[in-house]
């Protein structure tokens, strides 16, 4: 093969000669025409090529004789060795063969635009062993952005020549086996997309954390696609559900507006040297997301195009031209970690207890690791890691890579879960928790911290040494029950994670949660910052308001919407099993606690007893707060497709209630049976297993709460250390009235479960529901495979419906 090829001429097959990143370039221009994946057109250097570079004067044989005698883990003679490689390559002139095809394929390329002048150029590298299923190279050889005219592009692609030995590339290719002589380089030359005043970023066709296979992850930042890559930025993040976006619904499942305090733009030369540069982003961008939802499904599409051509998950990098508006695919590589995990296996790190909290960030590999703090203020202090040190950086590039191996845990300031830093902690087996802001002023040198990424998406450092295990159990060989175990899931950020485990599907998902965590507002706070007219609301509170649902248009759709996003992301993880959302069940003083709601909320003796669950549902003071709550869960099932959602409605207390909430739902769009829509009651008072019959005609079945339940039949407030030791769920009066609730529900056929805390602290309350023929028990995630076990050892079987 010659010099130089036209990445419209390349294919996967062309990977020895182009690398990995420009075959995958070349294959997605000349196969995935006609889909709506665009990528920038340009051309690549062949490894013949650059093999005939280095063989020049003998330096092929310097490198690999000095590098021979080269311990990676010595990181001062690595930047030594480096640095000289390096030079010499520098040094070294280009073929005049290799210069000379250089430039009729760039003159090619300049012809073909209607204004040359206004061009620029990005010049990537391409590694012959990069991109590959087993290997990410990520970030381990250099790219120059915005580079303009011939001689520019010449100096860049030496330049990415000698980046093949940068120190991280050297340490890399040693842990990953490869033989450096074995690796060669292909340079790119691509036409620039105008991102620098667009917006960039890198979407998954997997979930990084969880390796659920059911979503997308878009993450998106102002400028060029280097800051979010290389961890300067904290982007906005989007998922996305793949079977939505395929059946053509509404399909984000969750939004996260990122800091994108800075943003790469163009430099005020387009040399090598000057091409970029780092800029403030105005206050008012940072408050909106980079990119429409629009732009998110059709980035997603784009995705899903891209993984089903190749046939597995993919890493990609994309572009919005900020002249001309459209989205551009910049590279598409395997993705190398989560993909190649055993899923019959559940590995899962569970934290018991802890120490303060420190510092808080974007979670990175659901792994814990406990060390002694480095606070490392540049890439020269690499000498002073240790094994088993934690490394807190402002920023943690692919540079770190050399000492990163030694680390037990990364945390830094800036920078998201997609960043090239966090790509290769996941790949090294290690925690990482980034974009916490501060971490390098809160966090002392020398102390022991226990970083835990095994709680959600919000990544946590903890001080001192904390208690924690690590389990590892398969899941592919459960026996068989004939009752189902289903989860109590009370957080979204751990829904992907936790729909690994056994189960058939969610027997509650508590509205609360994702009311106080994704919301945050009272919802009454919101309609009256909504409301035309007067204002009612003080000038501080509209301000905060406005400030937290600025990048939702009002705040009644930040509460739909936010709303939305906790409830789909959990009813997804475990589709088509089925998902119970409980309808809010927060008393007033809990209420209370939301932005506003001390204004809404009375002050009762007894919120236990008070104005909770349906109680509000059936009050005109409630009744528009409860209407946003059906809109939520109705765009849900509607809309998004998401109709394995069931609804449950919590403390019903009369059949007139029942009456009431019954038409309310059914005003609101859920009305029972359309569309398979379940509605199911808790059954936690006893007046509902008293008049169970009665209850049941309208609703489709009974979850029991056994915690509500126990403490209204023995007269025990659960709260009271006093009377702590009466509250037993395995008394005989509050199992005489549970299996009044069971029999009921058996004889006319109607769903009956548990959904309380009781199974999940006694396996002996668990099987004596079984034996009495509940058909469902609802478990908090962690109990799951032990109780599962112990019901399959005795051989508990319930009856046949």
């Amino acid at each position: 093969m010659g010099n130089v090829i036209s990445l419209a001429a390349i294919t996967m097959a062309d990977l020895p000669q182009v690398g990995g990143k420009n075959a995958s370039l070349g294959e997605m221009i000349t196969q995935l025409e006609g889909t709506g994946v665009v990528v920038p057109g340009g051309f690549a250097t062949t490894a013949t090529a650059y093999r005939r570079f280095l063989a020049a004067n003998g330096l092929a044989d310097r490198i690999e004789q000095t590098l021979a005698a080269l311990d990676v883990a010595d990181v001062a003679r690595l930047a030594e060795v480096g640095a000289a490689i390096r030079g010499w390559i520098l040094e070294q002139p280009l073929t005049e063969d290799l210069e000379r095809d250089i430039r009729v394929a760039y003159a090619d390329l300049i012809a073909r635009e209607s204004d040359p002048d206004a061009v620029t150029w990005a010049v990537r590298s391409s590694a012959t062993a990069e991109d590959l299923p087993d290997a990410s190279f990520a970030g381990q050889q250099e790219t120059f952005l915005h580079i303009a005219g011939i001689e520019n592009i010449l100096d860049a692609i030496t330049k990415v020549f000698a980046s093949l030995y940068n120190d991280r590339a050297i340490a890399y290719r040693v842990h990953q086996g490869f033989a450096h002589s074995d690796v060669a380089l292909s340079a790119s030359v691509q036409r620039m997309v105008r991102s620098d005043i667009g917006a960039s970023g890198v979407i998954f066709t997997v979930d990084t954390e969880s390796g659920f296979r059911d979503a997308v992850l878009v993450t998106s930042a102002y400028g060029l696609g280097e800051a979010v890559v290389q961890g300067a930025v904290n982007p906005d993040e989007f998922l996305v559900h793949k079977p939505g976006l395929r059946a053509g619904r509404p399909a984000i499942l969750r939004r996260r507006l990122g800091q994108k305090a800075t943003a790469l733009r163009f430099g005020e030369g387009a040399d090598v040297e000057r091409s970029t540069e780092y800029h403030d982003v105005p206050d008012a961008d940072r408050e909106r997301f980079s990119i429409t939802d629009a732009e998110v499904a059709e980035l997603a599409r784009h995705a899903l195009v891209i993984e089903e051509h190749y046939g597995r998950p993919m890493d990609i990098e994309w572009a919005r031209d900020g002249l001309d508006g459209r989205l551009y695919i910049l590279q598409a590589r395997p993705e190398t970690v989560v993909s190649r995990e055993d899923a019959a296996v559940l590995d899962r790190f569970v934290i018991h207890d802890h120490g303060e909290l420190l510092a808080s960030g974007r979670a990175t590999g659901q792994r814990i690791g406990v060390g002694r703090v480095r606070v490392m203020a540049s890439i020269e202090h690499m000498d002073r890691v240790e094994t088993g040190d934690v490394i807190v950086a402002d920023m943690t590039d692919p540079d770190w890579e050399p000492v990163m191996k030694r680390a037990a845990a990364i945390v830094t300031d800036r920078g998201g879960r997609t960043c090239h830093a966090a790509i290769v902690a996941r790949e090294l087996g290690i925690p990482a928790v980034v974009g916490t802001a501060t971490a390098t002023e809160d966090l002392v040198d020398g102390d022991i911290v226990t970083v835990s990424c095994a709680e959600g998406d919000v990544g946590h450092v903890y001080a001192g040494r904390a208690e924690f295990t690590h389990e590892k159990t398969r899941v592919d060989r459960m026996p068989p029950l004939d009752v189902d175990l289903m989860m109590n899931v009370g957080t979204p950020d751990q829904a992907f994670a936790f729909s690994a485990l056994p189960n058939q599907g969610v027997g509650l998902a508590r509205l609360e949660f994702i009311i106080s965590e994704y919301v945050g507002i009272h919802p009454q706070a919101l309609l009256d910052a909504e409301a035309a007219g007067e204002p009612t609301l003080d000038e501080p509170l509209r301000a905060a308001i406005e400030k937290r649902t600025k990048a939702y248009g009002s705040p009644r759709e930040y509460f739909v919407k936010r709303l939305a996003e906790g409830v789909s992301t959990i009813a997804a993880a475990f589709a088509p099993k089925p998902v119970i959302v409980r309808t809010s069940d927060f008393k007033t003083n809990e209420y209370a606690h939301l932005l506003g709601g001390a204004r809404y909320e009375p002050n009762e003796e007894n919120p236990m007893l008070g104005w909770r669950g349906a109680s509000r549902y059936v009050t005109e003071a409630f009744a528009d707060s409860f209407a946003m709550e059906c809109e939520a869960l109705r765009h849900v099932r509607e809309d998004m497709g998401l109709d394995n959602l069931q609804i449950m409605i919590p403390f019903v207390r009369t059949l007139t209630e029942a009456e009431a909430v019954e038409r309310a739902l059914a005003a609101n769009g859920l009305r029972r049976g359309e569309n398979g829509l379940r509605v199911i009651m808790m059954c936690e008072i006893p007046s509902n297993a008293l008049l169970a019959d009665r209850f049941l005609d309208h609703f489709d079945g009974f979850s029991i709460g056994s915690n509500d339940m126990t403490q209204l039949v023995l007269g025990v407030d659960r709260d009271s250390d006093l009377v702590a030791e009466s509250f037993d769920e395995r008394d005989p009066a509050v199992l005489a009235v549970l299996e009044m609730a069971i029999e009921a529900c058996n004889r006319r056929d109607k769903y009956i479960g548990i959904c309380g805390q009781g199974p999940s602290d006694h396996p002996d309350f668990a099987e004596w529901l079984v034996e009495r023929g509940i058909r469902s028990i609802s478990l908090n995630p962690d109990t799951v495979v032990e109780t599962w076990m112990r019901l399959a050892e005795l051989g508990a079987r319930a009856p046949a419906a």
